[in-house]
């Protein structure tokens, strides 16, 4: 799977899903490059085969509605949507 990694504030595991024509997951990308928090992201549209069946797999586990998109934070919260107070409330901690 193609995951991207930005270096940033360790505040534990951050995961974002999503897709390279959604707004709202450019924004949810942008938010965390802004918050300087660090993070791997994925174009779920991107991959092929396998990879993608394993990465929709992943989100559905944390959104069974499989939309996007999908922020896995700690593996212990999940944020669908670009929620901004949410997100930021989620990585403080």
């Amino acid at each position: 799977m193609v995951i991207e990694h930005v270096n940033g504030k360790k505040v534990g595991k951050v995961m974002l899903y999503a897709l390279s024509t959604c707004g709202w997951c450019a924004r949810t990308k942008e938010l965390l490059r802004t918050l300087g928090v660090d993070f791997d992201s994925t174009y779920v549209d991107l991959l092929e085969g396998k990879d993608q069946d394993d990465a929709m797999n992943e989100v559905e586990k944390w959104n069974s509605k499989g939309s996007f998109p999908t922020l896995v934070i700690r593996d212990k919260i999940s944020i669908v949507g670009f929620r901004e107070e949410e997100i930021r409330e989620a990585l403080k901690g």
